[in-house]
């Protein structure tokens, strides 16, 4: 009915980057929770292609008031829809205001080295994305064409950064164990590698599982509000342990969907990371201890190998971004368990470790 009227897009806008053969992709969530697959770039990389605009019927002109096209860097909240943050925004003007006569018509475009300061991230209340925008201006509906891009943020710790984590904790006269994680810093594909050791145990113990958990936080001071999500489970242990028992952990992270962590993204959001030490005895009880990691992308360097005498560069595929799962654990905040929950208090005090409550 809208075309009867005249109202109807009477052109195809189409957005081509010039290195569309080469350029790698990457996965991303889409709202509905389908992976979407778009062209990826790092910080400072140059944005350029081609727009064209096919007019849809041969010798009808395209009036216009200017065509332009916009690279956007947003961030939109799911409480606050329609109400987008940009905290990039370029423009390129592609024509000025006239006619297309020509059924196909092609404009080049070019964003030399533009900031890009932040990961795409497709969270459970928060959206991060970039975008090239092409408009069309007109007396009554303006055309509009968009392209989604992915932005990767590459990071880098010396090694003397990375500290381990040790910590003793424990139920008092009950329960008291030693675990020790390798690092407080890994890579989205990296191994976490650890041990739990036993010093005391006078409770049964039935399980015990290591899970990670995101935390994303959108908002600030009294407004803020976190949602908890389980990426991943690891059975540490089936069966009761004995004191002097050591556990070890070897939990590959590469197989997960895992973003860096980020913190207070242009004051809109956070995400961090927590390895969550939980602990079920016979009557179902459930003790834990979280500690919170920090995650990074690290760049992925080609591999090489040698092919018929002479070197070939294998690089590996880019990793899917984010899965929605549903959180399952809170955790135990400051010097012990809140109310409803069943926490272990990680400080150790000279007299040995601090006593929780459990259900």
């Amino acid at each position: 009915q809208a075309s009867l009227f005249g109202f109807g897009q009477s052109a195809e806008v189409v957005i081509k980057l010039d290195d569309h053969d080469t350029r790698p992709t990457a996965k991303i969530r889409n709202d509905d929770g389908t992976l979407e697959t778009h062209y990826l770039f790092l910080d400072g990389e140059t944005v350029s292609g081609t727009v064209d605009v096919n007019l849809k019927k041969a010798g009808v002109k395209l009036e216009h008031q200017g065509i332009r096209i916009e690279f956007i860097g947003q961030i939109e909240v799911y409480y606050d829809r329609g109400n987008q943050h940009d905290f990039i925004s370029l423009t390129k003007d592609l024509a000025r205001p006239g006619e297309l006569n020509d059924q196909k018509n092609s404009f080049q475009f070019e964003f030399a080295n533009p900031e890009k300061p932040f990961e795409s991230y497709m969270g459970t209340n928060v959206k991060l994305r970039y975008l090239l925008k092409v408009t069309i201006v007109r007396r009554l509906t303006d055309i509009v064409k968009e392209m989604d891009l992915i932005v990767h943020t590459l990071s880098s710790y010396r090694e003397e950064m990375n500290q381990s984590i040790k910590m003793e904790v424990g139920i008092e006269d009950c329960l008291h164990i030693e675990f020790e994680y390798n690092k407080n810093k890994y890579h989205l594909r990296d191994v976490i590698v650890g041990k739990i050791y036993f010093l005391l145990v006078r409770i049964k113990i039935k399980y015990m599982e290591l899970t990670i958990i995101k935390r994303e936080t959108v908002g600030g001071g009294a407004n803020s509000f976190n949602e908890n999500e389980t990426i991943a489970r690891y059975e540490i242990m089936d069966g009761a342990p004995v004191r002097g028992e050591s556990i070890p952990i070897r939990l590959f992270l590469g197989g997960y969907d895992l973003t860096p962590t980020m913190r207070d993204v242009s004051k809109k959001f956070s995400v961090k990371y927590l390895l969550n030490l939980v602990l079920i005895d016979e009557e179902d009880r459930r003790y834990f201890k979280q500690q919170e990691v920090t995650l990074w992308r690290k760049a992925e360097l080609p591999l090489r190998r040698v092919v018929d005498g002479g070197p070939v560069a294998l690089t590996e595929p880019a990793s899917p971004e984010l899965e929605q799962r549903s959180g399952e654990e809170t955790a135990a905040g400051g010097g012990g368990a809140r109310a409803g929950e069943n926490g272990v208090n990680g400080a150790t005090s000279p007299k040995g470790p601090q006593a929780v409550e459990a259900q």
